[in-house]
């Protein structure tokens, strides 16, 4: 569903540049997920961003479902493909009720039965339909993250992706948006690509994961692999120490 060739991406203002990633290559399965991870500038979102269609410039090929796509995309193919971003509190429109932030997709995509597919959408993600009309700064980070996936999933998209989406978030909401990722995911038959700096976050999601540090992947292993410790390069040891306190905290919500 995702295939990814050479993908190269490099910032300038027209008097200095910044190769922010370089020659990554990877491919996504039908109904997989798999996992980016690295620190802070490591090109993860990057990636992310051009798959989604939000980076103008890129070298490379990207496929989705079978078909190339370029940074410029047709109506269908940004349907193909939405994104649910890392900060609940910026990613919604503070003046749009949830009702407006979930019908505006399917007014913009011409989609019919709109009032039925909000309020399936609400219930999909564990929000009372009473929440339909209330603004995003009466909902808790929690609250506004599953608005963001209701609004990402209300076009039926058989791919999705998810940008640290639980990081701004206590551990014990984090494990409540993974279990219910995970649910989604199985429910509907979704091809996910999930980025996070945090191996034990992706670890729980993923089948697989491509590690990442300055613009590169440096391994890409079996999500299995991060459990035993087997990782070969350098970088992937440090992280996997750094994420060690960490994933004994989230096993521990995620079993509740």
């Amino acid at each position: 569903m995702i295939e990814v060739t050479g993908l190269d991406v490099t910032f300038s203002d027209g008097r200095t540049s910044f190769h922010a990633v370089r020659q990554v290559s990877f491919r996504v399965a039908e109904g997989g997920c798999f996992g980016l991870v690295g620190e802070s500038g490591s090109g993860k979102s990057t990636v992310l961003r051009a798959i989604g269609g939000l980076i103008e410039r890129w070298m490379g090929e990207i496929r989705l479902a079978g078909r190339p796509v370029g940074p410029r995309r047709s109506r269908a193919e940004r349907k193909l493909v939405q994104m649910v971003f890392q900060d609940p509190y910026g990613s919604l429109h503070p003046r749009h009720t949830v009702d407006r932030i979930l019908s505006e997709p399917c007014t913009i995509h011409g989609l019919a039965d709109v009032d039925r597919r909000v309020e399936a959408m609400l219930t999909a993600v564990g929000l009372p339909r009473s929440f339909r009309f209330r603004y995003p700064h009466q909902l808790s980070g929690g609250q506004r993250q599953r608005v963001a996936i209701a609004r990402a999933l209300i076009l039926e998209p058989p791919i999705v992706l998810l940008d640290e989406p639980t990081s701004a978030l206590d551990v014990s909401v984090q494990a409540e948006i993974l279990n219910l990722l995970g649910d989604l995911r199985r429910d509907r038959g979704l091809t996910c690509l999930f980025v996070s700096h945090n191996l034990a976050v992706v670890a729980h999601m993923c089948e697989r994961v491509a590690i990442m540090t300055e613009g590169r992947i440096v391994e890409e292993i079996d999500s299995a692999a991060l459990g035993t410790g087997a990782v070969r390069d350098p970088y992937s040891r440090e992280l996997l120490r750094s994420s060690e306190g960490y994933l004994a905290e989230l096993a521990d919500g995620l079993a509740r």
